[in-house]
């Protein structure tokens, strides 16, 4: 027998030591990003036959430190503003270290468990949400709006006298999910794994703000009524991750109330604007909704991975996730006086979720509100909410650019424009625009479309952007531009 396994389980300040020294080096972003043209060099070295003998712990830390960190994703970059993506800060990254080794497990009684608890009420306290909602950390909005819609599918199919967690989807009913075009697809996902399917999603059309247009969604859902059809939700956008726009909450609460259904807010991006006072009245209502998604890994930049979901009906949330008791989870607590961590499974949150194992994200949560309070992310909030009207008010300064949606939050959508160019002209040298943004580095945005029309899209989450990488990009994108119009 093997005396000893051959896994390292001491050295761990060695081997953090090694691998800090190179992420301090990562996070200066010093010169250009290497890893979409070296690829076949670190996939080399990466992609070999599994081992049969280890190379052990000091070959590991090795080709962490000299290949694999140094080609990392640059996410975190002062000028990356692209998708909803951003590298956390140093609190939430120390904590997520420290639940890794101290908490690997959100059971039990131990702080890392009490933090899921007192981290999902700071939220609720946060975004001033009821104080009865049954909150549950996710790995992400995808996960919570699966959460958010399921437990809206139990109640809509409640209401006929069916189980659907318990006994599956009776083929005689018909059900219906409504939300605009502007929705994050994860709503249509959601409804595919729910057994809804994906068809059942309405994708309704947006105003001229690329607001959910009230008028289609009233016709929509009498139409669907006439027709016998089951409304399970009304899906309410506090800022799309198109656009940032904010769908009319307070207006679909009384439609939702109307119609007797659920009112799910999709605020993975967009819930933390509340805090900007001058856009915070558009989100009146919030408080009346069913569910509602936030993901601290955007806006808070705590590590990916960690999203939330607040219900309003703990019971029925109960209902539509629970695993049912086993004699190895419920039946092993104790009841007695707790000696042992392990004595009491502590706060528990598999019955509200798809998850039974899970990482402690709430100590990630708790770190950052811990070191900067409410009033730093108001004033992260604000200040990127500002980048993206100072942007707007430069292309309106310019003859060159076209903003294409004015911003609510902190997305500005805006394009490249010469008037002797049609539409797909415009849209193939705006794509090359953002293609040589992207291959330069400096500064990365993304792209969508606006109402059919090709846009350059930068998100402003990222903690370390300045106004200089904002008017840097207005700057470059006008000079590219320019390069390739003069060709």
């Amino acid at each position: 027998m093997t005396p000893v396994d051959a896994a390292e389980t001491a050295r761990l300040s060695e081997a953090i030591e090694a691998i800090l020294r190179a992420l301090e080096v990562f996070n200066r972003f010093q010169g250009p990003d290497l890893a979409g043209r070296q690829k076949s060099v670190w996939q080399s070295t990466l992609d070999r036959p599994v081992p049969q003998r280890g190379a052990g712990l000091d070959k590991v830390l090795d080709e962490l430190t000299e290949t694999i960190i140094p080609h990392g994703l640059r996410v975190g970059e002062p000028g990356f503003s692209g998708w909803m993506a951003v590298a956390p800060t140093t609190s939430g990254t120390a904590a997520a270290l420290a639940g890794t080794v101290a908490g690997p497990q959100r059971w039990w009684i131990q702080p890392f468990n009490f933090l899921e608890t007192v981290a999902l009420r700071w939220l609720a306290e946060l975004l001033d949400l009821p104080s009865d909602l049954q909150g549950t950390f996710t790995s992400g909005g995808s996960v919570a709006t699966l959460v958010g819609l399921g437990a809206a599918r139990q109640k809509a199919l409640e209401r006929h006298g069916v189980d659907p967690a318990r006994d599956g989807l009776p083929p005689h009913i018909r059900c219906r999910i409504y939300a605009s075009e502007e929705v994050h697809h994860v709503v249509i996902r959601a409804a595919g794994v729910l057994g809804l399917g994906r068809r059942s999603v309405a994708s309704l059309p947006a105003d001229r703000g690329q607001r959910m247009d009230l008028t289609e969604l009233r016709k929509a859902l009498e139409t669907d009524r006439a027709k016998g059809v089951t409304p399970v939700a009304l899906v309410a956008s506090a800022g799309t991750v198109n656009t940032g726009a904010i769908d009319p909450i307070e207006e679909m609460v009384e439609l939702a109330a109307e119609f007797e259904t659920w009112l799910h807010v999709d605020g993975a991006y967009g819930l933390f604007g509340k805090l900007d006072p001058r856009i915070a009245p558009l989100y009146a209502g919030l408080e009346k909704a069913d569910s509602l998604v936030v993901d601290p890994h955007k806006w808070l930049a705590a590590p990916v991975g960690c999203g939330a979901a607040f219900v309003r009906n703990r019971a029925l949330l109960g209902r539509a996730f629970t695993t049912e008791p086993a004699d190895y989870l419920e039946g092993a607590a104790w009841t007695g006086e707790v000696s042992s961590p392990f004595d009491h499974f502590g706060e528990l949150y598999h019955n509200f979720n798809v998850e039974q194992s899970a990482p402690s994200r709430g100590v990630q949560v708790w770190a950052v509100l811990r070191e900067i309070g409410v009033e730093g992310l108001r004033e992260r909030i604000v200040r990127h909410n500002d980048f993206a009207r100072h942007l707007a008010s430069r292309v309106k300064e310019d003859r060159h650019l076209e903003l294409l949606a004015e911003p609510t939050l902190s997305i500005c959508c805006f394009r490249y424009r010469r008037p002797d160019l049609g539409e797909a002209e415009l849209q193939e040298l705006n794509a090359e625009i953002a293609r040589r943004l992207r291959a330069e580095g400096e500064y990365v945005p993304s792209t969508t479309r606006v109402a059919g029309r090709f846009a350059i899209r930068p998100a402003y989450i990222n903690p370390r952007t300045t106004i200089a990488e904002v008017d840097g990009l207005a700057d470059r994108v006008r000079e590219i531009g320019d390069s390739l119009v003069s060709r």
